[in-house]
């Protein structure tokens, strides 16, 4: 006799930052800037940067290690890697594979999903949806990035905004009788937008060559204004759909787990979901945009700091290239 799934839960979480803090201060000696132009138009105070032989996959396994043991689970009880980067260590293998390897998950399958700052959000409507099959037990789910490695160091407009770091979670099934999980994903995509955000070489398009190197094109390149007005809009969006879809009034929410890329933008979805900015779990100060490893690393510091509780009723939103967007709606 069948039996009806059971909800997916959060049972762990991890992160990791590299010790190696740049300040605005310190972009200030590299390029025309100052902490007040950075802080002010970003709300950033520093990021943080990877040390030689810190790569995407060795951030991720720490963030994984550190989720495994929160969720009071062994390497043993995964059966599912997937890794959410936009700065793999190489084209291939996955740096999941590289991942599972560097833990020790002796059975699992293993592999990238690519949303860029999305990738968290994709990711864990990815792993859930093979949890609830009912074939696997365990998802180790990671955002990793190394962006330090594609930004271009020359340019203020982008080299100011993002950081290094990883953030990782656990998710299992609940216990019968558990009111808690997962209750919805929104999710979405424009490709008629790519070249909003994008890193054009590298790829099968433009191969690295030197012409390439030479004309910047393995750098990320970004239309900033035209960004922040998609952010806006979309993330307003995604947050409002869900929680319309499913019942939920804005001040039933105890926690809102944005994606940290500005200030601004959070202010914004704020301002129209009528939510105190006390109410958001905020680190963009410290690390600034980390790409998909953003949320899971506010999403493990916020459940460290005693911010999530159970029972709680989250939202995590983010926006990245792609374009792409997402909500995530949780119980605790």
């Amino acid at each position: 006799m069948s039996t009806a799934p059971r909800s997916v839960i959060v049972k762990g979480t991890g992160s990791y930052t590299p010790q190696k803090a740049l300040t605005n201060n310190d972009l200030s000696k590299i390029v025309d800037t100052s902490d007040e132009w950075i802080f002010t138009r970003t709300g950033i105070r520093e990021r943080r940067i990877a040390a030689e032989g810190e790569t995407s996959s060795t951030m991720g396994a720490e963030a994984g290690i550190r989720a495994i043991e929160n969720a009071g689970l062994s390497p043993e009880d995964i059966d599912v890697v997937v890794v959410g980067t936009m700065t793999p260590d190489m084209p291939f293998p996955s740096t999941a594979c590289l991942v599972q390897d560097k833990i020790g998950i002796p059975n699992a399958i293993s592999f990238d999903v690519e949303a860029a700052c999305s990738g968290f959000l994709y990711i864990m409507e990815v792993a859930a949806g093979l949890l609830a099959t009912g074939r696997y037990r365990n998802a180790l789910i990671i955002g990793a990035e190394k962006l330090s490695s594609i930004l271009d160091w020359e340019d203020r407009t982008t080299c100011v905004l993002f950081g290094d770091g990883a953030g990782a979670a656990v998710l299992g099934h609940a216990e019968p009788g558990e009111d808690r999980g997962i209750i919805d994903f929104k999710l979405g995509s424009d490709g008629s937008k790519a070249n909003m955000l994008h890193q054009p070489g590298g790829g099968c398009a433009i191969p690295p060559s030197p012409t390439s190197i030479n004309d910047r094109q393995h750098f990320l390149k970004m239309r900033g204004q035209e960004v922040f007005k998609q952010a806006v809009r979309v993330m307003g969006q995604a947050a409002v759909e869900i929680l319309e879809q499913n019942g939920v009034e804005a001040d039933q929410l105890k926690c809102v787990v944005p994606h940290q890329a500005n200030m601004r933008i959070i202010d914004s979805l704020s301002s129209r979901l009528h939510i105190p900015i006390e109410r958001f779990f905020l680190n963009l100060d410290k690390y600034g945009n980390t790409s998909a490893a953003s949320i899971p690393i506010a999403l493990d510091e916020a459940a460290r700091a005693g911010r999530l509780e159970r029972g709680d009723i989250i939202l995590l939103v983010a926006f990245g290239a792609g374009l792409t967007w997402g909500s995530t709606l949780l119980r605790w």
